[in-house]
Parts: C-alpha cells; structure tokens; sequence
C-alpha cells in the first residue's frame, strides 16, 4: 500500500444511503458531496473544453460556476460541444452553456459573464473561487489567470488540445507557476498580440485549433478529476500540482513532466492582505478613492491600477488628440488609426492616479476599470491593496 492510498481500516462503504441523485458519487470512500456542493469554480473558455469540463461538474453537482466567455455559438462549434445546439447560433457561448448545465443538474446554478477575462474580470472574482479551470488556447489569457491566481492564492487547473492530442497542467502558488513553464519563443508570440504601438493588432488570428470532442472529453475529464481531488486535499491524494499531463491519442501513449519553479520568475506576487472597501468601480470617482487611499497609507500615495489605462490617443501628424479611457488592451488597431491621415496614433498611458490630474471626477468604469477590481495605494515601498467590494452582487450575480 503506497503513502496515498486510504487504510483499510478508514474505508466505510455505507450501502443504506438514500438512492438519490449521488448515490454512486457517495459510495466512494472519501467523497464529500457537501463540499461539492458548497464549492465555486470559475471556468474560462465556453468551446470545446469548456463544454466538456461544465458538463462534468454539473453532473458531480458543483454547486456554483460562473461561466467566463465572450464569443458567439457558430456552426463550427456544434461538432465540439455538447451543451449547444442548431437554434443556439448566435447566440453568446456563456449565457446558452449557463442554461444547459442548469437544465442538466438543477441543483447548480451557472452564472454567465460575457467579458474579455484579460480586461473585464475584476481580480475580485478570482478570491471568492475554489477552483479556476482554463479552457483557452490564447497565450494573453493564460498570462492574466496566473497572475490573479498566484495574487489569491489559488489552484487553477489549465487545460490545452489540438487535433487528438493535449494536455492538463496544474498550478499551485507554492510551486511552479504558468510563466516558469513559458519559452522565449511563448514570450514573443504574446508580443505579436500587440503592434509597436501597443495596440492590440486585428489581424491576428486566435482560437481557431483544430481538434475533436473525443480529445476535449479525454482532457476535460483529466482537469475535473483534479479538481475533484484538489477540493478534498486533506484526503492526501497524489495531483498534478507543478506537472504537465500529455496525452497523444494517436498511439493512446501518455506521460507526465515535472516543471521547475523559477526564482527569477515576475509573477510570483501573493496579495499580503486585501482590504474590503465600500468602494465601487461604477459609483466611486478616482479623486474620491486617492482620498481613501492617503488616509490609510500615507498623505503622499497615489492610486495604482494592474492594467494600462489609455486615456487618449494622439496622432503627431495631424496635431490632434482623442480622449479614449479604456484598458490599453481592448483599443484595436482600427482604432488606433487616425480618422484623418490613417496614421497610427500613439497612446498616452496611465497606471496610478497622483492628485494632479484633470479626470479625478471620473469613476473607475469610466476610465476602463472592471467591476470588483482591486486597485493599490503606494508610498514607495509601502502600499495596501483595496477590494472595490461594493460591487460584489453585480460582478458574481447568482452565484453571490
């Protein structure tokens, strides 16, 4: 008997418990229903993986998933995804995959959030889950998850296909991160997102991967099995926690690699603290937030962001300039250009407030900041993290 397996003698298999709908899930012997059901998973990505990995954990009763996905259903989609169907295109993935696993398992409730998870999830949301399942093939979106799951924290359990073949990794902030496993190579394709401008570029072509239900059910099932196991770990259960699982089905040949945590890495940042505010992202003006943050950090700290503010765009040719206030990353190229000459304008760029500038009265929202984000006070070396938590109900809805 191996170091992970239950003694014989901890194993009690119960067989008059009430045949209800985890009746079977119950019969295992170190199952917990009820943590299941008390649990809140984050699934990002609503295509193929993420169809499989919501089926699954609708069908183990998870009991509140909140469903991150901007895209439209397309007739490409109906080969890879269960929760789909003919009369559902056009419609958005998050609201039509909410439904399905609620009809699938009533006791679930989905909540769909049709956002850009780079710049619409607010750092907030990823505090309140248990669990964070990565369903994306975009290189931008894997950066941003594992930034605000090592700021909480928290596991997220990544997961990658291609034709018939993938791969589940499983990260945990007390071990290797996604960005010690990434390349030179990973390091310029993400720059390739951007123009020399910083603008996001139109042309570049994402997500579209081929591959069948066949893998997305194979890799899916591996990312919600650990899951599963991540949510009992006092059950001492071997994971994938700082490995890579890679399976090709060509041959049905699998293995697994351990990855390595680097010291130099950039994101290994834990929040210390996170401070609960009143403060909202749609009713709170920047000034009034800088006058919060100096009374509890010091009279000289100014107001930081995580994302690059771009409150206008500039075009030296024409001598002109627009105000915009948006997250850098969601200006697009076609954006970026001139009306006028067609030139590419440059962006002017913020990421703290300091007192001095002409916008103070403008909220959060205004200038591109997400619902129950969270901003910092700094004074140097010293600073304080702030949950803009009046924006709690708004931000998770159902599933508050």
């Amino acid at each position: 008997m191996t170091e992970h397996q239950l003694a014989q003698d901890d194993i009690v298999l119960d067989i008059d418990l009430e045949e209800d709908r985890y009746h079977r899930l119950r019969l295992i012997p170190w199952w917990d229903q009820e943590r299941l059901a008390q649990a809140r998973a984050l699934v990002i990505g609503a295509g193929a993986l993420g169809n499989e990995i919501l089926k699954q954990l609708a069908l183990l009763g998870v009991g509140r998933i909140l469903i991150a996905d901007m895209d439209v259903i397309e007739d490409s989609n109906l080969t890879r995804s269960v929760l789909f169907r003919h009369a559902d295109e056009g419609r958005l993935k998050a609201d039509v995959a909410a439904e399905a696993v609620m009809a699938l398992n009533p006791d679930v409730t989905a909540q769909p959030f049709n956002v850009n998870i780079v710049y619409d999830l607010g750092a907030g949301v990823y505090g309140e889950m248990d669990l964070i399942f990565g369903g994306l093939d975009n290189r931008e979106a894997r950066v941003a998850i594992n930034q605000n799951c090592w700021h909480w924290n928290k596991p997220w359990i990544e997961g990658a296909i291609e034709v018939i073949t993938g791969m589940v990794r499983v990260f945990q902030p007390d071990g290797p991160c996604y960005e010690c496993t990434m390349s030179a190579r990973d390091y310029e394709l993400l720059s390739q997102r951007r123009s020399c401008a910083l603008i996001s570029k139109d042309d570049v072509v994402m997500g579209k991967v081929p591959t069948t239900p066949t893998t997305a059910a194979v890799i899916a099932g591996i990312q919600v099995q650990e899951g599963i196991k991540l949510l009992h770990a006092d059950r001492e259960m071997p994971t994938l926690a700082g490995k890579g699982f890679f399976f090709n089905g060509l041959n049905h040949d699998s293995y697994i690699v351990n990855y390595e945590r680097r010291p130099d890495c950039p994101a290994h940042d834990i929040y210390p603290e996170v401070i609960e505010t009143e403060m909202s992202a749609v009713n709170t003006s920047v000034g009034e937030a800088l006058d919060f943050v100096r009374q509890r950090v010091s009279p000289r700290a100014v107001l930081e962001f995580d994302k690059e503010i771009c409150i206008a765009l500039v075009c030296h040719q024409c001598n002109e300039r627009e105000e915009v206030f948006k997250s850098l990353g969601k200006i697009t190229e076609a954006e970026g250009k001139c009306p006028h000459c067609g030139e590419l304008r440059d962006p002017v760029l913020i990421h703290s407030i300091s007192g001095e500038e002409p916008y103070l009265d403008h909220t959060f929202a205004q200038l591109g900041v997400p619902l129950y984000d969270i901003v910092t006070g700094r004074d140097g070396m010293q600073m304080q993290h702030f949950l803009l938590a009046a924006d709690r109900e708004e931000a998770l809805g159902a599933i508050a």
